[in-house]
């Protein structure tokens, strides 16, 4: 039996001594396989005794509260109490507070001296030195930076040109680094504006991940850093000409799904009485970016009126993992006559020129781009596709710049001199609602789906991001009744909404898995599906779709000691994905330090839409299709 102090609620609070030994002795007897956690699947007896500081003896079982006690120790310092009370903590409460008070702070990072070290790694490269890439007109930035280099071993600061092409990206290659952020300099102290990463070799700021993560902040109380992300996003708008993928080198080219407008609303509708003049600072960086990046023929404007992807590069992703494209690479290298391995070298190096893998490399930089990388819906034709999300998002950015026109600026907002007022931009967003709605809207199936415009017709897959036109009000109330009803018979899996139907050919077992395609499930998905479920008075379905996807998220955290992960398999309702590069957020030892960014945001939006009896029934664990089995 060990000895330990515990400290109650209400109750004096005892100094714990000897965490290692209580620690060891733990994992000693519950952690079997030996990987640093107690889980369902460790063979100990699952119970474990001590004794407080008063002489009283504590039983502790079950896999869940014996890995709350690991983490508690694990967390604590020497000669500080651990409380009872967070041992025997129901599972939403403590998930809910872990991600409010611990995971968002470890997860949150700055471009300064004192947050550099932190946000220089990278294990998607194999470079040894620490690049900071500054941009050409930040010459504050470059200063500061500079005189950093002698103190921090192997920084190495970088000017960004002017001009930033393909070609000068591509030069890159081999010396990848961070993207510089917005920062303050108050006193001649200079601070970098704070931001949240997604978590595990996800380290920089993320362009979608960010809108997500700032959903979860402005919930949690955390305001400050959603006006941070904004500030950041600004920030990259005005020096590298877009809202990046995210503030690494081999991201330059590409851009992410547009979330800026929705950003800004939300933080305004938060903090109504925020600063006009910030607003309209970022209302100004939001219009220059849907009319730079989207609205730019040629590019990501096509002739029907619609928007695509289009991430602009050269060559192979250098930030994806050895042995990623060798299933293409292999195809083209035996065109060659080549061995895959000299095929590589000399397409990467363009000793060897090859224009179908060219464009193959263009689809799948615009997949990326799209942020669903990868998927067998996107890849190899995305460039070619008016995507039904896309074009949804854009429609609210029309939607949401003429409602902050209207609501903060008495209808007249000058943008460089010429004065928009909301009817402009209500006018754009009928005719993209038009247009839409002639070219995507299958009335037959009763959805939405993306639109080919070089075979001009429809790509009839089944995909979550099929329903973002209930979130934005583009669908009317026929529209979105029919496809609630298709829905829930294409994608509602028992853990939540699938990514995708099922469309992997069974006759070709060796195609690539794809982790954004059937069976697995996004948060990012689920929570623009919620709320588009209940914009359109659908409270019971977001109920039944919040609960889903919060239990699936439970039970894994309470059978694997706190797991809470980048994505799940939706139909088997486990964190257990292998697909392309596995699940980050998986490895830690103890306890996860931060869980992942808008997976935290969606348990933290998933509970407000649950009553007590559903958020009681969730801390039971209590099966979703046991609940909703009457729905079905």
């Amino acid at each position: 039996m060990s000895s330990i102090f515990i400290s109650c609620k209400n109750e004096v609070k005892q100094q714990v001594q000897d965490h290692a030994s209580v620690l060891q002795a733990l994992i000693a007897q519950e952690d079997t396989d030996g990987d640093k956690k107690i889980t369902i699947e460790d063979k100990g007896p699952k119970q474990f005794e001590f004794v407080d500081a008063n002489g009283k003896s504590h039983k502790i079982e079950g896999t869940y509260h014996l890995s709350n006690l690991l983490q508690e120790l694990a967390i604590a310092k020497k000669g500080q109490e651990i409380a009872i009370d967070k041992i025997k903590e129901k599972p939403s409460d403590r998930i809910s507070r872990l991600i409010k008070n611990r995971f968002w702070d470890n997860l949150t990072r700055s471009i300064d001296k004192e947050g550099l070290t932190r946000v220089l790694s990278d294990t998607k490269s194999n470079n040894d030195t620490l690049r900071l890439y500054i941009p050409h007109d930040d010459a504050e930035a470059a200063a500061y930076f500079r005189s950093l280099e002698t103190e921090i071993e192997k920084l190495k600061v970088e000017m960004l040109p002017k001009e930033i092409t393909p070609e000068y990206v591509r030069t890159l290659n081999n010396k990848s680094g961070i993207l510089n952020l917005a920062h303050t300099t108050t006193n001649g102290i200079y601070k970098g504006t704070p931001f949240v990463v997604p978590g595990g070799r996800f380290n920089e700021m993320y362009g979608w991940d960010s809108y997500f993560e700032s959903v979860g902040l402005l919930l949690d109380g955390r305001a400050d850093l959603a006006k941070a992300m904004a500030d950041n996003f600004g920030y990259q708008i005005k020096y590298y000409g877009k809202i990046l993928n995210a503030n690494r080198s081999y991201y330059l080219t590409r851009t992410q799904p547009p979330f800026f407008s929705s950003l800004l609303k939300e933080i305004y509708l938060d903090d109504p009485e925020i600063s006009k003049s910030w607003l309209s600072k970022n209302l100004k960086m939001v219009i220059q970016e849907y009319q730079t990046v989207w609205m730019k023929k040629g590019i990501r404007l096509t002739d029907t009126g619609l928007n695509r992807f289009y991430g602009e590069g050269i060559g192979v992703p250098p930030e994806t993992e050895e042995g990623h494209f060798d299933f293409i690479l292999s195809k083209h290298a035996k065109e060659h006559n080549l061995s895959l391995a000299e095929f590589t070298k000399k397409y990467i190096s363009r000793e060897l020129k090859d224009k179908a893998l060219d464009l193959y490399f263009t689809h799948d930089r615009a997949m990326r781009e799209s942020g669903h990388d990868t998927s067998n819906r996107l890849d190899d034709l995305c460039i070619d596709l008016n995507t039904v999300g896309l074009n949804s998002l854009l429609y609210k950015y029309e939607l949401d710049i003429a409602f902050l026109i209207k609501e903060v600026f008495d209808n007249s907002f000058d943008y460089n001199g010429a004065l928009l007022s909301s009817n402009y931009w209500l006018e754009r967003a009928q005719k993209r609602k038009n247009v839409m709605n002639e070219l995507m809207w299958d009335d037959t199936a009763g959805t939405y789906y993306d639109y080919n415009f070089e075979t001009k017709k429809q790509q009839k897959i089944a995909s979550a991001t099929n329903y973002y036109p209930l979130w934005v009000g583009l669908c009317s109330d026929d529209q979105a009744s029919r496809m609630v009803q298709n829905l829930f018979s294409s994608l509602v899996e028992k853990g939540g909404v699938a990514g995708t139907a099922n469309i992997v050919d069974p006759n070709n077992p060796n195609a690539p898995q794809r982790q954004w395609d059937y069976p697995n499930g996004w948060a990012p998905h689920q929570m623009l599906i919620w709320r588009g479920l209940v914009a359109q008075g659908y409270q019971k379905e977001a109920q039944e779709l919040a609960y889903r996807w919060l239990w699936m998220i439970t039970k894994n955290a309470v059978n694997y000691n706190g797991t809470i992960p980048e994505k799940y398999d939706v139909v088997k309702c486990t964190h257990k994905v292998y697909a392309e590069y596995g699940n980050v957020g998986t490895e830690f030892d103890y306890i996860t330090p931060s869980g992942f960014g808008w997976m935290n945001a969606s348990y933290q939006l998933g509970l407000t839409f649950l009553n007590k009896n559903l958020r009681d029934q969730l801390d039971q664990l209590v099966d979703p299709n046991d609940i909703f089995k009457e729905s079905e």
